[in-house]
């Protein structure tokens, strides 16, 4: 029938000639009475050729859908355009934007395809007619697009259009004021509107509005706290389809491909909701759609290889099979038919020969879908906590709390809605499911109450607990990981009372994975979205920061990684912030003032930052310098001298690493190290820098720039100061004198910060202050293996003959120690009874009895060492 409406088309379809036939149809709408017949003709050829194409095998899956969804944006577009010539004749088309959802939003459509479009319009910039409002005129335009659309006669119709994805459909108008809409999607829309929009796009009319309106509901499509609420939404959905279409569930004749078990539904909702968990996060993983979205989720490590795969497999199969059923008189169906032969008919339009071989094809792939979807939403068990006290402390005591009843009297507190982030009973009900798994895991802890303890503190302090509570709910593993970090970790337990969504971070594949290297980390940090302004991005690198360090202090604890590796991972992100917040803020800083000709940012820094390794607690030891010449103006619109133009830069810069804002904290900055101390400028000139080391720093300075590394501008930059710090450690010293003043330097450290007991591995004697000590002092004398890198240094000096080669396995035991006591026993004091064995293990030893052992054998031999070098300086003088 359709071939004897376009002959010419047909025509060529039979000679092979796709490409010629796919020409015509584009061309036949030509000579229609109207744009209405036009599109309808149009559509009638275009459905004709990529039928055909398809049957054939000449076009596969991606093209025909593509096709089918490209035509339907045109479609939108001259349907608009009419209603809009018909209304406002000779008005540019303004004001009003066709929003795809949907199939169509993700260019997915089938044969039969409804579109989902949502109708935004500007109140300020759509033309309208004398006293006629602004919402009148927009509902006005929108019905008479709908109509041109959805309108049948003679050759058929283009589109059937549903307007009910709007918000309210029952109470508002079918095109809806942008502000209005952005405002309700903020604060008032559910959790499957979220999910509704992975796959939106403006696909007609005025475009700036509709990418305005789109970036504006970013936020609440792609957030980067976990919202349970819309994966709960999603999941709950596919439980009512499955409950709702129970008679299409039965695979066999009858089954519904789109809303059966194992069907095109579920690998989209499975899709969907990994989107929905790691999306906020990682922008590469908000594809529209399906196909794209299911390779992303692969390739990024959040789903398996092989899984991703399969379900690829599933819905290209599914899909291609769903366009045959609705191939058969352009029916809007998704069911398998329950008559034989007209199951076999469509089996013949697949290439098969009976109903069964189509059967014995879809079966597997639904079976398969339909499981792994299953371990995405299983079905709800009950097995809560009692509510009946006794019965609770029984169920507690059975679980291994030996002070159940206490454990009993905290639930009890909680049920009642004591803390603030408990007051909601949609967070008492989230809690309630996971008491169960929770209080298992807690069981186990080393000590129990002390882990209960800081849980109940964690939850005092939050503001809200329903996404955390659903978080360890779904995911078991990070029950555990919670309950050794509540157990032996006071430091990430308070992090995380200040901000439950780091724990979102532990999710990511690459969580607990070393920091990559620095060119890959900065291109990470940098990556956000379109539109994003300067304060975006601080807030964003904040967000990236404190997951990375929150999730590098959960690999020690948990065991994932070396300490040493761990502070070395400190050391790159580090890094990998000052890079990329000090460009952002000095291109900030330049769109007002311009550029200093010849001049440039440079940061330089030192101690344990300069050299590479930081604990969880470090500050950032920063010196800022300028090059060029201190005269020099800058050239902007509010143009600065080089002098105050760097300093102000560098308050800039110091204030986007260490000013808090909503996403926490980020660096403490410490730049008492610059020329002249606190009394100094903040940047100094490199010229002024290079006289002061030669003519007026103190020896100690001196040891200090030893552990110097520029990590802030352009390579040049970088090299000039690094020149000056070559030659000021070049100068030639009295080994005497050198030792004289690094003694009476440590003897002062010694005195006004002494050490915080046998443990404080830094400052206790023997500890690393002293091994840095020997090491400066030893490098400076002999003027050789200066590197920031204290343990590369030990290696160098060692091999030379300079140092006892033991002085490296001590660095390395100390620094592990160090960085493994900053989360644990951040106050240098013995850690907790119940936590000593983890710190042995992670140090390498076998028991707390066998490291305290170790750590006085490698203070003992770095006290040896740098013993020597204070005996050899006169007593009268030391």
């Amino acid at each position: 029938m359709m071939s004897g409406r376009y002959p010419d088309i047909a025509a060529r379809l039979r000679a092979g000639e796709d490409e010629a036939a796919w020409s015509l149809a584009a061309r036949a709408g030509e000579g229609a009475s109207g744009p209405a017949q036009a599109l309808r003709r149009r559509r009638g050829a275009v459905a004709l050729v990529t039928a055909v194409a398809d049957l054939a095998g000449a076009w596969d899956f991606e093209r025909v859908t593509r096709t089918l969804s490209d035509f339907a944006d045109e479609a939108v577009e001259a349907a608009l355009m009419a209603a809009f010539a018909e209304r406002y004749p000779g008005e540019e088309p303004r004001g009003f934007a066709v929003i795809a959802l949907g199939k169509h939003g993700s260019r997915e459509l089938n044969y039969s395809s409804d579109i989902d479009p949502i109708l935004i319009f500007d109140p300020e910039t759509l033309p309208r007619r004398a006293r006629e409002e602004p919402v009148e005129a927009a509902v006005r335009l929108g019905r008479r697009m709908s109509e041109i659309l959805s309108a049948r006669d003679g050759d058929g119709y283009v589109f059937r259009v549903d307007l009910r994805l709007r918000p309210s459909p029952e109470a508002t108008p079918i095109a809806l004021p942008v502000e209005a809409a952005i405002s309700y999607y903020e604060s008032m829309a559910l959790g499957w509107e979220q999910a509704a929009f992975i796959r939106s796009r403006v696909c007609g009319g005025d475009r700036r509005l509709g990418d305005y309106f789109l970036q504006a509901i970013r936020p609440f499509v792609w957030r980067r706290s976990l919202d349970f609420g819309a994966i709960d939404a999603i999941l709950d959905i596919s439980r009512r389809i499955r409950d709702h279409y129970a008679s299409g569930q039965a695979f066999g004749p009858g089954y519904d491909l789109k809303r059966g078990r194992g069907g095109i539904r579920e690998v989209e909702f499975f899709a969907q909701v990994h989107q929905l968990i790691h999306g906020g996060r990682q922008p590469d993983l908000r594809a529209g759609a399906t196909r794209d979205a299911l390779r992303g989720l692969g390739e990024a490590g959040v789903i398996g290889g092989d899984v991703a795969r399969r379900l690829d497999e599933a819905y290209v199969l599914f899909r291609t099979i769903e366009h045959r059923l609705q191939m058969v008189d352009d029916r809007q169906t998704h069911e398998l038919p329950a008559d034989d032969a007209a199951l076999a008919n469509v089996a013949r339009l697949h290439g098969l020969e009976t109903s069964g071989a189509l059967l014995d094809l879809l079966h597997p792939h639904v079976t398969w879908v339909g499981n792994n979807y299953d371990r995405l939403a299983p079905e709800k068990e009950d097995g809560r906590l009692s509510v009946e006290p006794d019965g609770l402390v029984g169920q507690l005591a059975a679980m291994g709390f030996a002070e159940a009843e206490a454990a009993a009297t905290r639930i009890g507190r909680w049920r009642a809605g004591s803390a603030r982030a408990l007051r909601s009973a949609s967070a008492r009900e989230a809690l309630e499911e996971l008491l169960p798994g929770l209080f298992a895991g807690l069981a186990k802890a080393p000590d129990p109450m002390a882990a209960l303890n800081r849980l109940d503190h964690m939850i005092d302090r939050l503001p809200s607990a329903i996404n955390f509570f659903k978080l360890l709910a779904a995911r078991p593993a990070l029950v555990t990981m919670l309950v050794t970090i509540l157990s032996h970790a006071p430091v990430l337990a308070d992090a995380l009372a200040r901000r439950a969504e780091l724990l979102d971070g532990l999710i990511d594949a690459s969580a607990l994975e070393p920091i990559p290297d620095l060119d890959t980390l900065v291109a990470w940090l940098k990556r956000g979205e379109q539109g994003d302004d300067y304060q975006l991005l601080l807030d964003r690198v904040r967000q990236k920061v404190g997951e990375r360090r929150f999730a590098l202090g959960a690999q020690i604890v948990c065991g994932a990684a070396d300490p040493l590796e761990v502070g070395r991972g400190y050391g790159r992100l580090a890094y990998g912030a000052v890079e990329v917040l000090g460009q952002a803020t000095v291109e900030e800083f330049e769109k007002i003032h311009g550029t200093v000709a010849g001049g440039e940012l440079v940061i330089v820094a030192l101690g344990r930052l300069g050299g590479g390794v930081l604990t969880h607690a470090s500050d950032l030891d920063l010196i800022y310098l300028f090059t060029g010449h201190y005269e020099t103006e800058s050239d902007g619109a509010k143009p600065l001298g080089a002098t105050q133009y760097f300093n102000r830069l560098s308050q800039r810069v110091g204030n986007a690493l260490s000013v808090s804002t909503a996403s926490g904290p980020l660096y403490e900055v410490d730049t008492r190290l610059r020329p002249f101390g606190a009394q100094g400028l903040l940047a100094a000139s490199l010229d002024s820098f290079s006289r002061y080391q030669q003519d007026n720093a103190w020896t100690w300075e001196h040891l200090a720039l030893t552990r110097a590394r520029p990590i802030f501008g352009s390579a040049a930059g970088r090299a000039a100061v690094q020149q000056v710090i070559d030659r000021v450690l070049a100068i030639p010293r009295d080994p005497l004198d050198l030792a004289r003043q690094a003694v009476k330097m440590r003897a002062m450290i010694a005195t006004h910060k002494p050490a915080a007991g046998a443990l404080d591995v830094k400052l206790a004697s023997g500890g690393l202050v002293d091994l840095e000590f020997l090491v400066q002092v030893t490098q400076l004398a002999n003027q050789t293996a200066v590197d920031p890198d204290l343990g590369r240094s030990i290696d160098v000096l060692a091999g030379a003959g300079l140092l006892d080669a033991g002085l490296k396995a001590a660095h390395d035991l100390l620094t592990r120690y160090l960085v493994v006591s900053r989360l644990v026993s951040p106050g240098s004091a013995e850690p907790p009874e119940a936590t000593r064995a983890l710190v042995a293990a992670r140090c390498g030893a076998r028991d707390w009895h066998g490291l305290l052992a170790m750590l006085d054998e490698a203070r003992q031999s770095v006290a040896a060492s740098w013993g020597a070098v204070a005996a050899s300086v006169p007593t009268e003088e030391a």
